[in-house]
């Protein structure tokens, strides 16, 4: 159906190809997911299928792609979006109107479709995303996971035959995922759509994808059935990483599989060295935040009501929830930019709320969902002198071998998060928020991530990391508060919490029971006999 031949790529003002001789084809009603390390092309070639690239981006591309045996290559994005539909990263970016219903109906008109036909097919699409009481709400007071389930929305209505995703799941909550992802499913089986996708979370994809495509550092792609391509991928699920560390063969890649796996050969493994009592909150910790009673409105509309959380220091915080659930809202209020209707926040005996920006960041620092309006300079070295001396070096622990000379905004989505990271804890605030901050990192690059706040609690400093990423929780978090509709609805140490819901369990729980949390413990367990 679709076919790139001998795609190569190379940006402006650079010698490297980011993706070389590429060939691929994508074959009808097939779901094809994209993978490989931050940094490694995948955005670039998703764009390439768009046409977006080199048209948006610079560059130069060299090939051909094809579309049932004619060339596409030089068809602009607007030609192509009647057959082939694109989702990006952000899909604030990609908004033109001001509602929800107006934006899902957007494409259709511009392709000319009859009104009752773009009536029945928004209506369709809003059952389908479980968004139809958003319809009349405005684009700009949405959470990042509505947004994201309006964008694809916007591309579905159109019904195009080919569907590209950039990352569709990562501002998702786990059950919003498995909505979408089972949405999709069944515009692959059912319609016959071919949907390609990217996306780093492959513990969520990877039970539904028929094909892999592995970018790896050179600008090459390894495709192949996912149970050969995650033989030797350098970015593979907890799942997947199990079976290797316990030599199983095949692989497991869903959750079924391990669990049958790991009966037939006897398991589940040994726990008396485990404390599945959970990580206690030691007594010598001091509450660094406090805060009691906060109540947040948005208009009419309550967005907290009542909340209360410490954040001891010393610990990581994990905060979760359905998306719209006020997340982000909390940090925003915790950090002081938010007004609070009531309610009280204390750090050190100073409320942030009070405070002017600079003395504020001083003493609360936010990552922010959209990590790029951090990033406001010239080249990836000014931002990181502007950081200070330690924020090259916490970058190059992220995510390595970006050039100084390389501009932000040419950064991937998982490359700018890591720098605006990287800016945030360089000023080395005593208390530290993250709103999603995962979002396009790679395993290797969660792993850092999380040993850097592991660092960061034990030079006694309080962290509170908004996230919809189970497996990032049950790895770096020591608590885990629980948001519904504004309000705390489970609080308590990682392992009791996780073991509350499936929903937040990590892949090692289903597997071996509650109170398991990460692929490393299982497999010191079993060494241990």
């Amino acid at each position: 159906m679709i076919e790139l031949r001998g795609i190569t790529f190379t940006p402006p003002d650079s010698s490297e190809h980011v993706l070389k001789d590429v060939d691929l084809t994508v074959e009808e009603g097939e779901l094809l997911l994209v993978s490989g390390p931050t940094g490694s092309g995948k955005s670039t070639l998703l764009g390439v299928l768009a046409g977006l690239v080199p048209r948006f981006s610079g560059g130069v591309l060299e090939g051909d792609l094809m579309l049932d045996g004619a060339s596409i290559v030089r068809t602009p994005p607007r030609e192509r979006a009647g057959i082939i539909g694109y989702v990006g990263q952000d899909p604030v970016a990609g908004f033109v109107t001001d509602t929800v219903e107006e934006e899902l109906a957007y494409g259709m008109e511009q392709l000319g479709l009859p009104p009752a036909t773009m009536r029945r097919r928004v209506e369709e699409t809003l059952d389908l995303l479980g968004i139809a009481e958003l319809r009349q709400r405005s684009l700009r007071t949405l959470s990042g996971g509505q947004q994201q389930r309006v964008a694809i929305g916007s591309v579905l209505t159109t019904h195009p035959r080919v569907v590209v995703l950039d990352e569709p799941t990562s501002a998702l909550d786990p059950t919003a995922a498995e909505d979408v992802l089972a949405t999709i499913t069944r515009l692959v089986h059912d319609l016959g759509t071919s949907v390609v996708l990217a996306e780093h979370r492959l513990e969520r994809v990877v039970p539904f994808a028929d094909r892999i495509a592995l970018l790896v550092g050179d600008g090459s792609v390894a495709v192949g059935d996912p149970g050969d391509v995650l033989e030797d991928s350098p970015v593979v699920p907890p799942l997947v990483e199990l079976g290797r560390e316990l030599g199983w063969s095949p692989l497991p890649l869903t959750v079924r599989d391990a669990r049958r796996k790991a009966r037939a050969l006897g398991y589940p493994v040994n726990r008396v060295s485990l404390n599945l009592s959970g990580n206690a909150t030691p007594e010598r910790c001091r509450k660094s935040l406090r805060s009691s009673g906060l109540t947040v409105t948005r208009g009419r509309t309550p967005v907290l009501h009542d909340v209360s959380i410490d954040l001891p220091a010393g610990r990581v915080t994990a905060l979760m929830g359905r998306n719209g659930s006020g997340k982000s809202t909390l940090l925003w209020t915790l950090q002081g930019t938010q007004k609070r209707l009531a309610g009280s926040v204390d750090v050190g005996g100073k409320d942030p709320a009070i405070l002017d920006p600079e003395e504020r960041r001083t003493l609360v620092g936010l990552l922010p969902q959209t990590a790029a309006d951090l990033l406001y300079l010239e080249t990836v070295a000014e931002e990181c002198d502007a950081g200070g001396p330690r924020t090259r070096e916490i970058l190059d622990s992220l995510v390595p071998g970006i050039p100084d000379d390389q501009h932000p905004r040419d950064l991937s989505e998982g490359q700018r998060l890591a720098l605006a990271l990287a800016l945030i804890l360089s000023a080395d605030p005593p208390i530290v928020l993250l709103d999603e901050p995962t979002r396009g990192l790679d395993y290797a690059a969660k792993h850092a991530l999380a040993a850097i706040l592991r660092d960061l609690t034990d030079a006694g400093k309080a962290v509170l990391v908004a996230t919809h990423d189970v497996e990032f929780v049950a790895e770096a978090a020591d608590d885990v508060v629980v948001l519904a509709d504004g309000e705390v609805v489970s609080a308590g140490d990682v392992r009791s919490v996780t073991a509350e819901s499936p929903a937040f369990a990590p892949q090692v729980s289903k597997v071996f029971g509650p109170g398991w949390l990460s692929v490393r413990e299982v497999v010191e367990a079993v060494g241990e006999g």
